[in-house]
């Protein structure tokens, strides 16, 4: 029997963050051996064919809003050929008025100057994005593909190892080493340091080194609707993705007339049923109403055309976990992404590398990554009395609507 190899640096999971994150260790000069249960890269909810990002600009936490724009711009600089900017505008709750000078002063606050987030009255919002609702304008909000990033994130490299149809199930610490074993128990490599990007596959790896982590799944099913070009949604379809109480991309004009319009998504907390339900696409019907304010009237209905049913992971204060795992040095954790695994994944690869390496902290230090917003994201939170306060750390921002693959697949 072979001896089982060794190598410096292992990422659990191979999606858009263990893509992003070994892609970073690669650029940086280091050797990396990616690990996943599946054949290929983006096997599950990473192979998404969109993916929509944008800073967070709601009324939650704090911590929320000034991460998400730090992990807004690492991400639009990290993915540009893939990265299709076609703006996401955010309409005005309904049980609040639309003051433009407050507004302002809420996005100077967050650091969003009028490039990258502008509010508009209903009239200014028709014209500009075909939404007749007041709101803000995230010009730079885009979508990508997670499948081709992080296919592309992994293509062959004289650094890179890769190991397919391989499930790690259990760490053993091994001096200043530690060893990764398969079901059986048979020790497949050791490594000096591992990071775990695996979604909730983190929580049984984590209880084998005995920690828990607050993780669960959230079922979420996005529908893919087909509008007939003599419809009368036709003249209601939006010309840029919306972000509200649900989700939707621009509606796609196809070569016979017809419309392609992807909306979601249902949110079924502590499910991970991959299973399509015609109930999902109804309230993706309901919340495409919403989102372009059309709740009174009967319209005819949308036609289904698909669907694709995903399961997003999220941890117990709706933050992610990114960070070193101090309780258990050379393990380093990227999950809990929920809905914004395009934001949290480019952070994630930064954070990661400068903690692993020990330097480079500069760069996010000028984007204003701070010794409490490190908190928030760090394992460690979990360990130190912090969810009996969960308040303290934002809990009340949700990261848990996830945003689904628009390739017409059902899982």
């Amino acid at each position: 029997m072979p001896i089982p190899q060794h190598h410096e640096i292992v990422v659990i999971g191979a999606g858009i963050a263990g893509a992003t994150i070994a892609n970073e260790f690669l650029a940086r000069g280091h050797s990396v051996c990616v690990v996943d249960s599946a054949s290929s890269p983006a096997s599950a909810c990473s192979s998404h064919a969109y993916a929509i990002a944008h800073p967070h600009i709601g009324r939650g936490s704090p911590r929320l809003l000034r991460l998400t724009r730090i992990a807004f711009l690492l991400a639009e600089a990290r993915w540009g050929k893939q990265w299709h900017q076609h703006g996401i505008f955010q309409p005005t709750k309904k049980d609040r008025g639309f003051d433009r000078v407050e507004l302002e002063q809420h996005l100077q606050a967050l650091g969003l100057d009028g490039e990258m987030a502008k509010p508009l009255d209903a009239k200014e919002a028709l014209v500009l994005c075909g939404i007749q609702q007041s709101g803000v304008w995230l010009p730079r909000g885009a979508s990508l593909s997670l499948f081709d990033a992080a296919n592309e994130l992994l293509q062959i490299h004289e650094r890179l190892t890769t190991l397919w149809d391989t499930h790690i199930s259990h760490l053993e610490a091994r001096g200043d080493q530690w060893a990764l074993c398969d079901d059986s128990g048979t020790l497949m490599m050791t490594a000096s340091k591992v990071i775990i990007a695996a979604a909730m596959g983190t929580k049984p790896l984590m209880a084998s080194i005995n920690v828990r982590l607050p993780l669960k799944p959230v079922r979420g099913q996005l529908s893919i609707f087909s509008i007939n070009k003599n419809d009368a949604w036709v003249a209601h379809l939006p010309r840029v993705g919306i972000s509200g109480d649900g989700y939707c991309l621009p509606a796609q004009a196809l070569a016979d007339g017809s419309y392609r319009w992807i909306v979601g998504s249902s949110f079924d907390e502590g499910e991970d049923d991959l299973q399509a339900r015609d109930s999902s696409d109804q309230f993706n019907y309901e919340q495409a109403k919403g989102l372009v304010d059309l709740m009174a009237g009967d319209l005819p209905t949308l036609k289904v055309e698909d669907c694709f049913v995903g399961v997003r992971c999220v941890a117990g204060d709706r933050l992610p976990i990114i960070g070193a795992l101090t309780q258990r040095p050379g393990i380093f954790l990227a999950t809990a992404l929920g809905s914004r695994g395009v934001l949290w994944s480019a952070l994630a690869a930064k954070l990661i590398a400068a903690q692993a390496l020990g330097d480079d902290f500069a760069l996010l230090a000028r984007l204003g990554l701070t010794a409490d917003l490190l908190a928030a994201l760090a394992p460690a939170r979990f360990f130190a009395g912090a969810l009996a306060t969960p308040s303290a750390l934002g809990a009340l921002a949700s990261n848990s609507k996830p945003i689904l693959p628009s390739d017409p697949r059902a899982k």
